[in-house]
């Protein structure tokens, strides 16, 4: 979440506020200080003073740039699962929408080519907003003991006997 890291920032330091903030505006939400303020209505002026570091962040700003985030937040987020799998897994999903019980879902692809990976992918997603999460059995036992949301195993029994009638073809 995007205002909590904020609030985390601003707890550390100022500069640490600074670069979180101007990193939330331009790499999350894609905003310039005009757009955040129009969305905000704190002065541009007020803005652009904070990000350049020429003012301090009081708490009644600080208050109203975190309501924004969230407001923000909760219109950007969407239901979704998260898949966390090898890329040639991953191409194998056509569908990034998905309904399930009425619910229209997003599947949102993590790739990952390893056990670290997965487990940093699963974190990741988790961070992300994912409401659930999808993996290789062999992971989801590590991952289920870390996150907070449910956690699901892909078990390809049609594809796992597909790989051993090929691999008894190519042994002879």
């Amino acid at each position: 979440m995007t205002s909590e890291e904020l609030i985390r920032a601003a707890m550390e330091s100022d500069e640490a506020f600074i670069k979180e903030f101007q990193r939330i505006l331009k790499e999350e939400l894609r905003l310039t200080a005009a757009d955040f303020s129009q969305r905000s209505q704190i002065p541009a002026s007020t803005l652009y003073k904070l990000l350049s570091g020429q003012r301090e962040p009081n708490i009644k700003t600080l208050r109203q740039i975190v309501v924004v985030l969230r407001k923000i937040e909760g219109t950007m987020k969407h239901d979704f699962i998260a898949v966390i799998a090898a890329r040639p897994v991953l191409d194998f999903i056509t569908e990034k929408k998905l309904k399930v019980g009425g619910r229209l879902l997003t599947i949102r692809e993590y790739s990952a080519t390893s056990m670290e990976e997965a487990i940093i992918a699963a974190v990741k997603a988790e961070r992300d907003g994912a409401k659930a999460l999808v993996c290789a059995p062999i992971v989801s036992t590590t991952v289920e003991k870390i996150l907070r949301i449910p956690v699901t195993s892909i078990m390809p029994k049609d594809s796992l006997i597909e790989a051993i009638e090929l691999a008894a073809k190519k042994m002879g």
